[in-house]
């Protein structure tokens, strides 16, 4: 049959969180086709620069669109900044955005972030701390230095594509209150969350991030 011309793919690109790669996303990516862009911090070992340089940076790794943004934890700021600017991104999705200024204290952030470790089942411990090392600790603290003061709420008011906010029910770095005030700030923004998951759910859970994805295709 052929392919109908007033139809156009779309394609999903992921955005991995901080200190994290492509490992982190292979199970999502075993459900839904899709293309991951590894950024300094997220992936990459190499110098962090600012906020709106590693948007500028995703954003040139797209391709014409449409674009499906998927972003996880500290990548998600990275995400919002370059879908607010560009017509290509149809539709974003944030998995348990790290953004909540009550982690940006070094006891806030350590305190709930060993809260949802708990939480993570512990089969993911050697496969997250590989990553990490990956990374680097050096990239790690200068993405969060970069990323943590953005304002992500103000920059969401600006995108004007379909938004999902998705967190475990078990999530402490992305909490209940936080996520749904991302949600109510994006113009058709909306909150899913997970029961059991934690913060992790592109590895611990990827079917339940497969169903919020949007679908393959698109009209124009």
């Amino acid at each position: 049959m052929a392919e109908n011309p007033g139809r156009t793919s779309v394609q999903c690109i992921l955005v991995p969180g901080l200190g994290l790669d492509e490992r982190s996303l292979r199970r999502l990516r075993a459900r839904v086709p899709a293309g991951v862009v590894l950024l300094p911090g997220m992936g990459g070992a190499e110098p962090v620069p600012s906020l709106e340089e590693l948007a500028d940076r995703l954003l040139a790794a797209l391709g014409e669109g449409p674009v499906v943004l998927v972003g996880h934890s500290q990548s998600c700021q990275v995400v919002v900044a370059a879908a607010a600017r560009d017509r290509r991104v149809v539709a974003v999705v944030l998995l348990g955005p790290t953004t909540d200024p009550r982690l940006r204290s070094a006891w806030g952030l350590t305190r709930r972030w060993l809260r949802t470790a708990l939480a993570e089942p512990w089969w993911l411990v050697p496969l997250v701390v590989a990553q990490w090392w990956s990374t680097g600790p050096r990239a790690m603290a200068a993405l969060w230095r970069a990323a943590a003061p953005d304002d992500v709420r103000r920059r969401l008011s600006a995108v004007a594509v379909p938004v999902t906010v998705l967190r475990g029910t078990r999530d402490r770095l992305c909490p209940h209150d936080w996520a749904a005030r991302l949600a109510a700030a994006a113009p058709q923004g909306r909150l899913v969350e997970v029961p059991g998951a934690a913060h992790m759910t592109p590895m611990t859970h990827p079917d339940a991030v497969a169903a919020v994805l949007p679908g393959p295709a698109a009209s124009r």
